[in-house]
């Protein structure tokens, strides 16, 4: 089901965030502790975008295992951001276990993830495929619903459609045609972040200037608190705002 978490704030190094926590992120590739819906372990892929400054992001991703990359250390060592997205895939069954499946999808400023399955795939969200235009179809990252996802909200960020809004749309009419999906997106440009917390697990820590969200708490300090199912949290590095998302 994957395992994914975005940083706002103070400047720390990838190591800090996703290496040496207790239960980091790499160690969430190995042992989560709340993988619903199937899945043991994230083996199929990692990645993990960040901004150097006020430019777009920097990314790296693999289609190996977190745990078995000889560079990511090393790399996570010397860098350093005050804003991060990054994840650990395992790919549901019949999907593609390539670099261009794993999070986090990109354009412009923007970096996005999703923890997660869509219901019925493909099946089910062929109509919502069919309004986006051909050349989004034929260049999608992977065929998998996490590269749809992308394109459909995609979509409606390249329409002008406020990014909060955009997610909640993307989010409630996958759910529509597919019911019973697991629909934890993450969105960012670096400044704000939007998740959602639709089927599975989101945490959230706040601090006077910092933000993480996640999909398991990364360690046992206090300050974390479970966002509730059905939930939309947009956030900066100083404000975290909270909603329900519209019934679908």
């Amino acid at each position: 089901m994957c395992r994914h978490l975005a940083y706002l704030g103070p400047p720390v190094t990838l190591r800090e965030l996703l290496l040496d926590p207790p239960h980091s992120l790499l160690r969430q590739s190995w042992s989560p502790r709340d993988m619903r819906g199937g899945g043991t372990i994230n083996a199929d892929g990692f990645g993990v975008g960040w901004y150097p400054g006020d430019g777009p992001p920097v990314r790296y991703r693999r289609a190996q295992p977190f745990w078995s990359d000889p560079t990511i250390a090393e790399l996570a060592a010397v860098t350093s951001s005050g804003a991060v997205l990054a994840a650990v895939r395992s790919a549901t069954t019949g999907m593609a276990v390539v670099e261009g499946a794993a999070a986090p999808f990109a354009e412009g400023r923007w970096l996005f993830s999703h923890n997660g399955v869509v219901r019925g795939w493909p099946d089910s969200v062929v109509p919502l495929a069919a309004e986006l235009p051909v050349r989004d179809l034929l260049t999608l990252d992977a065929a998998t619903d996490s590269a749809l996802l992308w394109a459909l909200l995609r979509d409606r960020l390249r329409a002008g459609v406020a990014p909060a809004r955009a997610v909640a749309e993307t989010v409630t009419s996958v759910a529509v045609v597919a019911p019973g999906s697991r629909l934890n997106l993450l969105l960012t440009d670096g400044r704000t972040v939007i998740a959602t917390a639709v089927g599975h697990a989101l945490s959230l820590r706040a601090t006077p200037a910092s933000v993480l969200l996640a999909s398991e708490p990364h360690d046992d300090e206090p300050g974390w608190r479970q966002v509730p199912d059905g939930q939309l949290v947009q956030a900066t590095a100083t404000e975290v705002r909270q909603h329900a998302l519209a019934a679908p």
